[in-house]
């Protein structure tokens, strides 16, 4: 593993924070180059964080004997079944209409946009395990079934909260230096 690699990484390589040392987060959304295409990519981002948190809460509700096993499958279909679907949608918007364009705007950091590729790919993995956890939990809830969901989603939380994290300080500073992708 390297420390690129998304179970260890704790935030992006410095040679790759170029562009993010030069538009820090908290001056993003004044910058004239932030967009609503920029503002409606970054709430997708506040979706996914919140659905996770949402589905940990359920979880620890449920393991405390506060969620009825009803209503808390239902929350977890609802929910796990959003998450799920979006973030493979999202990811592949990013992959395969975003980022080639945004690699094209600043190829000085393309060596960034690998990383955020082996990102989608753990982060795929790492679905694919949570959605077989989460069927299990669905057919038969329990407290040993939803204590191994709640481990699962909280290392699906962490690994999507680093890779969001560090993809915004990639992409949002490339859109404010050189304007965002082109919609079509």
């Amino acid at each position: 593993m390297s420390e690129t690699d998304l179970a260890l990484r704790t935030g992006l390589p410095s040679h790759l924070r170029v562009l993010a040392a030069r538009y820090p987060r908290n001056g993003w959304r004044v910058h004239s180059n932030f967009d609503l295409m920029t503002g409606y990519w970054l709430s997708r981002h506040v979706m996914f964080r919140t659905l996770a948190d949402r589905l940990l809460t359920e979880a620890e509700g449920f393991l405390d004997g506060d969620r009825d096993v009803l209503l808390y499958q239902s929350r977890l279909a609802s929910d796990g079944g959003t998450l799920i679907e979006e973030l493979h949608m999202h990811h592949g918007v990013e992959d395969y209409h975003f980022f080639p364009q945004l690699i094209r705007k600043a190829p000085e950091i393309a060596a960034a946009f690998e990383i955020l590729d082996a990102d989608h790919h753990a982060l795929d993995s790492q679905l694919a395990a949570l959605a077989e956890v989460a069927k299990t939990t669905l057919r038969a809830a329990s407290l040993d079934t939803v204590g191994q969901l709640h481990t699962a989603l909280g290392k699906t939380a962490q690994f999507l909260d680093r890779h969001l994290s560090d993809e915004e300080e990639i992409v949002v500073p490339i859109i404010l230096e050189h304007g965002g992708p082109e919609l079509a």
